[in-house]
């Protein structure tokens, strides 16, 4: 049976499989289309079998605000080589998937890849481009945030976005971007030091301990020096107590009390490859 082009345009479509495993698939099945695409996924699924022990430590990070400006979503998917992970296709792959899971505001990993994808699953989706593209590929990581109003950010090269809200609405556009970009660049562990995890803070007093102990302070003054390197430690990785990187005279919280006196981040997320 003769293979057309339009048959095979038609499954990659579909598909997003490569043209070649495309018209494959097609000259295998007689030309049924859906039989194609059984073909397809089961290849995608061998491929995944036979990989599933190499390690995904590449990839691509985006993130991305609703039309609402309500909801904001970062989404990363690995691969085993930069090589993957800089070609357009797969690109556009992850764009689809964050495309879809902004559009519906889905809330979380299991929700996303149950969603339907062009007539599969997300998660049956990436399952395909492993048997495509001939690596492992898998969903690293999904956050969202759900907010008054709310900004995302990607740093060139698609290995770190960010994404944020703030508890109300307005001209905030360059306030997002600003703090968005701040997320990036400092890499904060919590908004405030209310929220930093107990085991976090507990590492830092043993850490600041250690320290006092090596620098030979007395014994009576290790708890409040470790104190004091604690609330260094707050001041310089909780988002709204950072110096401001525009402005280190500032600190984020003061730099958005500037614009509204009521101004402040509720939540944030940062997803980055080898975090």
């Amino acid at each position: 049976m003769k293979i057309t082009a339009q048959q095979v345009n038609e499954l990659r479509k579909i598909t997003g499989a490569g043209m070649m495993d495309c018209k494959k698939a097609l000259v295998e099945s007689d030309g049924d289309i859906e039989n194609a695409i059984d073909i397809l996924r089961k290849k995608g699924q061998k491929v995944a079998a036979k990989r599933a022990d190499r390690s995904a430590d590449e990839g691509v990070v985006l993130s991305k605000v609703s039309d609402d400006k309500a909801f904001a979503a970062a989404v990363m998917i690995n691969c085993e080589t930069d090589f993957v992970a800089k070609n357009t296709d797969f690109i556009t792959f992850t764009q689809s998937v964050l495309d879809l899971a902004v559009k519906n505001k889905i809330k979380n990993t299991d929700e996303l890849k149950a969603a339907d994808l062009n007539g599969h699953t997300v998660e049956e989706s990436i399952t395909n481009q492993t048997g495509v593209i001939g690596e492992k590929i898998e969903l690293g990581m999904y956050e969202v945030v759900d907010a008054a109003s709310s900004y995302a950010y990607i740093h060139p090269g698609n290995r770190i976005a960010t994404i944020a809200g703030f508890n109300k609405a307005g001209d905030f556009d360059a306030e997002g971007k600003d703090i968005v970009m701040q997320i990036a660049a400092m890499s904060p562990v919590s908004l405030s030091k209310d929220d930093v995890p107990s085991d976090i803070i507990e590492r830092e007093i043993e850490i600041g301990k250690d320290q006092a102990r090596q620098e030979g302070k007395p014994e009576e003054m290790i708890e409040k020096i470790a104190m004091g390197k604690l609330n260094k430690f707050f001041k310089e990785n909780t988002l709204l107590n950072q110096a401001f990187i525009k402005d280190g005279k500032k600190n984020v919280s003061q730099y958005l009390q500037e614009k509204d006196k009521d101004l402040t981040v509720v939540d944030f997320k940062r997803v980055a490859l080898g975090s």
